[in-house]
């Protein structure tokens, strides 16, 4: 391993201080701001796609949703009323089950996308984009799964069908993704038996691309790049990468399998477009070096998920957002 000395001219990142009040307060109110915003303006884009094209189309969907469409075509009730009902039972009943804290985190978009889809319902009442189905099933299952990418990705739930789902979970250890294909399958069977297939396949179709859309989604500004880095050179490769990239290196020690000579491996983490310039550095320092170079789909820590700090002449410097 490195010696941990600060040399001179390289800032060393400083680990295991807290925060300062202030900007943990800051940070707080920043990141509490962003997440009612990422809800928000998901469940808007769920509720415009739905009446732009979901509706227009009378494609079959599952979720909530799918089951407002089955009790509109037997009884004419209101879609939106028919969810802002179903996800307020949800709640109540994911306050019972599930506890307080749960339901806390579902009580905006429980409430939220219905009163969104009826303002859109009636604001874009009789707006046809596209009469071409399979337009409407591409742009509804994208949409869709957008939306709830913003919302997911908030840290709060949807509401609605997710409360049996991990009800079930919890009492019966029945496995999320199991119980909810279940329903979906039996949401999309209901709508079956008074749709043509041809609208079951392009439900199918829908679910599949919302699910695509969804992972895409979840991973969409998370994604990073790992370099491992073997060379003789170490040395200068790391303090390369320190100065001129100004991220975090770590040097393993390894063992070369055919001659068993001692090697070290410099480990970093870029982002992906930084991925290039530590291309450069090694280069330039040792032609003959060997990097491997992985896709990794999410990292926490300080540098990504966290402020950096930085040591400079043993002083600490101020927290610097990245």
């Amino acid at each position: 391993m490195r010696d941990n000395k600060t040399q001179k001219g390289i800032r060393r990142p400083k680990i295991d201080q807290g925060q300062r009040p202030d900007i943990n307060k800051k940070q707080r109110l920043w990141n509490e701001a962003r997440r009612m915003l990422f809800i928000i303006v998901g469940n808007l884009i769920y509720a415009t796609i739905v009446s732009l094209f979901l509706l227009p189309a009378e494609l079959m969907t599952s979720g909530t949703t799918g089951i407002a469409l089955v009790v509109n075509h037997l009884t004419g009730f209101s879609i939106s009323a028919f969810v802002l009902i179903f996800n307020i039972v949800m709640l109540l009943a994911g306050w019972a089950l599930l506890g307080g804290r749960f339901a806390l985190s579902t009580v905006a978009s429980s409430l939220i996308y219905p009163v969104a889809l009826e303002i859109c319902s009636r604001l874009f009442d009789g707006v046809v984009i596209t009469e071409n189905k399979m337009l409407s099933t591409v742009y509804t299952g994208i949409g869709i799964g957008l939306a709830l990418g913003l919302v997911l990705r908030s840290g709060a739930s949807t509401g609605g069908m997710d409360i049996p789902t991990l009800t079930l979970n919890r009492y019966f250890k029945i496995p999320v993704s199991v119980s909810l294909y279940v329903f979906d399958f039996c949401i999309m069977l209901a709508q079956a038996f008074y749709n043509p297939m041809e609208n079951v396949l392009y439900g199918i179709l829908l679910i599949l691309l919302t699910s695509l859309a969804l992972d895409k989604m979840m991973l969409m500004g998370t994604t990073r790049t790992e370099v491992k880095i073997i060379s003789t050179k170490t040395q200068e490769i790391c303090d390369g990468i320190l100065t001129k990239l100004d991220r975090g290196v770590t040097i393993l020690n390894g063992e070369g399998g055919y001659l068993h000579q001692e090697a070290q491996v410099v480990f970093s983490v870029v982002s992906n477009r930084e991925l290039p310039q530590i291309e450069r550095i090694v280069r330039g320092i040792d032609p003959e070096s060997f990097m491997v170079v992985s896709r990794v789909s999410e990292v926490w820590g300080r540098g990504f998920s966290m402020s950096k700090r930085y040591m400079s002449d043993g002083q600490e410097t101020a927290d610097r957002e990245v």
